[in-house]
This record gives C-alpha cells, structure tokens and sequence, in this order.
C-alpha cells in the first residue's frame, strides 16, 4: 500500500514545529553529520536536472562581462536564483529520504508479523 501523501495543514504543522530554535539544532547536527552523503546526491540531482547545463555556464559568463554598474545586480540575482534551485531540489532530496526511511520502517514492522 502507498503511503498517504501528507495535507497542506500538516505540512505547515510541520514546517512550523521546525522553526522551534531547539527542533532545527538537532534536525542541523543530523544533516551535518551526513554532509557528504547529502552533497553528493543534491549535486548529481542538480547535474541530472539540468540545472548547471549549458545555460547556467552561459548566464555565469553574461555576469562576468556586464560592465560594473550592473555586475553587481546581475551577481545577486544569480545567487538568488540558484539558491532557490538548490533548495527545492535539497528539499526534494530530503522529501524522498524522509519517504524511503519510512517506508524502510514499513518494512521492517511487517517482518515482526
């Protein structure tokens, strides 16, 4: 059986039960201890989605020739810009390993049957 997706309510519980300072410490120390891990697969996810292709190499070169007046701008919104792809594709990743864990508990309930 599939689990069931969570509700937009549960969610924003969920969302709002991590911005507790002591939640996100300990949620913190678990990520870092799995830096590596998690580096690995954000960074083939954002390879294999094409998000650094041919067209971020060719944003990053517009950038380094715009004249001074504008780099700075064109600077920013490109951070901006893969800051926010690399988020939601970070919360993508740890979405699906919350997802594979639960279901790794799934099934490890069934074989106590």
């Amino acid at each position: 059986m599939a689990p069931r997706e969570p509700t937009d309510a549960e969610i924003d519980a969920a969302l709002e039960a991590l911005a507790e300072p002591d939640r996100f410490r300990a949620a913190q120390a678990r990520v870092t201890d799995m830096a590596p891990q998690l580096q690995h697969i954000l960074m083939r996810a954002l390879a294999e989605g094409g998000w650094f292709d041919d067209a971020h190499e060719s944003q990053l070169r517009q950038v380094t020739v715009a004249p001074d007046a504008e780099r700075l701008a064109a600077v920013r919104t490109l951070v901006a810009e893969e800051t926010r792809i690399s988020m939601l594709v970070g919360v993508a990743v740890g979405w699906e390993l919350a997802r594979e864990l639960d279901q790794g508990d799934n099934d490890n309930d069934h074989r106590e049957d």
